[in-house]
């Protein structure tokens, strides 16, 4: 991101309007957000300025810097407003705990796959990696990792217990965040038609999922047609 003028530069004192109220500091900063989030996602990293991004959110650049005197605060800003997690963390950890193979699954495929999604954050993170950008890193650690990790996690406990057939838990986890990935390039960016809704979809994946995963014993299929199978 350029900037036009130095971080630590402060607006020239102004007369006090009395006539308008001016909006919160929080209003303001949401506005920075969302109006830095969608120049990335068109433009990318290095064709915007922040004094583009002043003109779009209606403030001055003086008023960019001081909410987010960082680039690096700037974009961890992005990350947590558009992609929150904390919710999402808590619910599947306890459908885990509950060994909800199905609702850890479908909760995870649904966080990215639902109805108006929104593309910004997906287009600014493909901008990031194209042109090497801090904020690709930072979102493979805070978000994607994260998913990798704690799923990888998972299917290695549950192979332990008996459910999963043994693999690669990590190659696992991977092959199911990439369907999801690659449903969202699909329909988000390519523009291709979906022909099922996102819980249908989201169903169908998990479903087809699970089944590659989950051992005979586990998914209750007969001993004879078990050994049809292997045979």
């Amino acid at each position: 991101m350029v900037s036009n003028h130095s971080l630590t530069e402060q607006t020239m004192p102004t007369p006090a309007r009395s006539t308008a109220a001016r909006p919160s500091g929080q209003t303001r900063q949401t506005g920075i957000i969302a109006a830095a989030a969608a120049l990335f996602a068109a433009k990318g990293f290095q064709g915007t300025t922040t004094k583009e991004i002043a003109k779009t959110a209606g403030i001055s650049e003086a008023l960019v810097f001081k909410h987010f005197p960082t680039k690096r605060a700037l974009y961890a800003a992005i990350l947590a407003e558009k992609s929150p997690l904390d919710d999402l963390l808590a619910a599947v950890d306890a459908a885990a705990h509950k060994q909800n193979d199905r609702q850890v699954f479908t909760l995870i495929a649904g966080h990215r796959i639902r109805r108006h999604t929104d593309s910004t954050l997906l287009r600014l993170l493909l901008f990031s990696a194209l042109e090497g950008h801090a904020l690709s890193a930072m979102f493979f650690r805070t978000q994607h990792r994260v998913f990798y990790d704690y799923l990888a996690g998972y299917i290695e406990r549950r192979i332990r217990d008996g459910a999963f057939r043994r693999m690669d838990p990590l190659l696992a986890a991977r092959s199911f965040i990439g369907m999801v990935v690659h449903h969202r390039l699909l329909h988000e960016i390519f523009g291709v038609p979906a022909h099922r809704g996102p819980e249908a979809s989201v169903a169908a994946y998990v479903t087809l999922f699970l089944d590659g995963l989950r051992t005979a014993a586990a998914t209750g299929t007969p001993a004879r047609a078990r050994l049809r199978r292997r045979a």
